[in-house]
Order: C-alpha cells, then structure tokens, then sequence
C-alpha cells in the first residue's frame, strides 16, 4: 500500500511540474519539466532525508553527547523490532519531533532541544515510539519526498512569478507560455501539493500515534505529550519551511481556524481521544 502512495504521490507532482512548465514556456517548458521532475524523483528517493533534516538544521548527535536520548531510542527500536535509527536533535526551544529515510535500515529521528526539557521520560518515549511507529510502518519515505517535491513546486510556482514578469508568457505555446496559465500555476501549485500533502500526512498520523502506543506500552503518556506540544507549538511556533510542517508529530507553524481547515496534522483533540480510548480498552 505504501509503495503505491509513493508512486502515486511522485505522478502527481510530475504532473505538476509538467503543468507548470507548459504554463511558463508552453510544449517545451512541459518537456523540460518533466526531465526536472523525474530527476527530483531519483534524488528525492535516495537523499530526501538528508534534505529534510538540512532544511531544519538538525545535527547528528553522538550517544557520548545525548546518552539519555540515545538509550532510549536503542531500547524503543528493540521493542519495536527496528534497527536503531540515527539520533539528531534540533536547536529550538519550541518542543516538536520527527522522523525521515526511506527505510527502516536508513532511518533518523530528529527532536527538539526544547521537546527534551519540556517532556518527562515517560511522554518523551511516547514520542519517540511514535516515531519509531512512522518508520515501522514505512511511510516516512512518503513523508520526505512530499517534503522535497512540495519544496520544489514553491519554487516553480516562484518562477513563474518571474517569467510572467520579465516576459515569459509571450509567444504561441510552442515558443512561449500563458500568462493566464502562468497566474493560475502560481495559485494553484503549491495549494495542491500542499492537498496532497495533508491527504497522506492525516491518515498516516492516526496509525504511528496507535504503533507508538504500542511500542512503549503508555498511550495514555503519548496523549499527554499530545497535549503539552500542541499547546507549546500554538504558543511558541518553530521558523520551518512549511514543506516540512507535515513531518513533525504536531504542527509546528502558526495558523488560525481557517488554516486548520488545511492543516497536515488531525485535530489533536481527536488523536487524543483515540489514545485515551487504547488505555480504555487495555
């Protein structure tokens, strides 16, 4: 199921990216696009998470540096039946946590330094777990090339600003684009690629907060964390590219009611519930 979310999700962006090029420079900016999108596909699978975690200036971290962090993550990934991923942490005090590779065996998870001082140990497995639940169900590589594809469309949608501007839409198709298309690309391209992100993002969150749940034994500690990070995250909100957000455990950017319509993540409360319901139950 996941590899064809994979392959649906890089058809989809290709088909963006060829759009937007028969919008910018009509039949050969289409050609052109499509070279580009294939090859941000082969990159993306290969060095997306490499991307993802540059793009939030995480570091890796030693066990002799973090040997709390990394015992947990070690016994966790046991739990689980994972090899160990690798520990990087990111310098913000707002608490927020993720997880990217394209496969178990080339996996990171990478946590706030805020998450750290703000969590107990209990809440912070939870976390972690949750995480670990990401890379058990194999859905971290979707993850990390949503965000590198949904990247790249901004900056496409940002060069056709610029075409329009300078004359880029002058022409027939074969020699150049629309402008009306141009307008329309820069409108349209990254709100789809943002649809398709949070279309993936919500069902995809529900089951690594059940598998989190799972691996470290206290849903009710996972809801918890929940909680506290959503409330510190509203509060104090982290400065991401907003082609990474839907990585993040909770929303890491700012936004009103109407954003929340289009927002990566599900209702906290919901996730929440559905945890408290998991302690219930046991």
């Amino acid at each position: 199921m996941n590899t064809l979310k994979t392959f649906t999700l890089m058809a989809a962006l290709t088909a963006l990216f060829m759009i937007g090029g028969q919008a910018m420079a009509g039949s050969q900016g289409m050609l052109i696009a499509l070279v580009m999108a294939l090859g941000l596909n082969f990159f993306a699978y290969w060095n997306s998470d490499k991307v993802a975690l540059a793009m939030n200036n995480a570091r890796e971290v030693p066990p002799e540096q973090a040997p709390e962090l990394h015992r947990i993550v070690e016994t966790l990934a046991h739990r689980a039946g994972l090899p160990k991923p690798k520990v990087y942490v990111i310098n913000s005090p707002t608490p927020n946590a993720f997880a990217t590779g394209r496969n178990p065996e080339h996996a990171a998870v990478a946590v706030t330094s805020g998450i750290m001082e703000l969590l107990n140990r209990r809440e912070l497995e939870g976390v972690l777990a949750h995480e670990l639940g990401h890379i058990k169900n194999r859905d971290i590589l979707i993850s990390s090339i949503a965000a590198v594809m949904a990247g790249a469309i901004s900056y496409l949608a940002t060069m056709a600003q610029w075409a329009m501007i300078f004359g880029g839409g002058r022409g027939h198709d074969d020699e150049g684009g629309n402008p009306l298309a141009a307008i329309v690309m820069m409108i349209v391209a990254p709100l789809a690629a943002a649809l398709i992100q949070m279309a993936i993002s919500r069902s995809r969150e529900y089951l690594a907060d059940e598998a989190g749940a799972k691996i470290s034994g206290y849903p009710e500690a996972l809801a918890g964390a929940l909680h506290k990070l959503s409330t510190y995250n509203k509060r104090i909100p982290m400065r991401v590219n907003p082609a990474t957000a839907q990585m993040y455990i909770v929303n890491p950017l700012a936004g009103g009611r109407l954003a929340g319509l289009f927002s990566t993540h599900p209702p906290i409360e919901e996730r929440i519930r559905r945890l408290m319901a998991m302690t219930a139950g046991r």
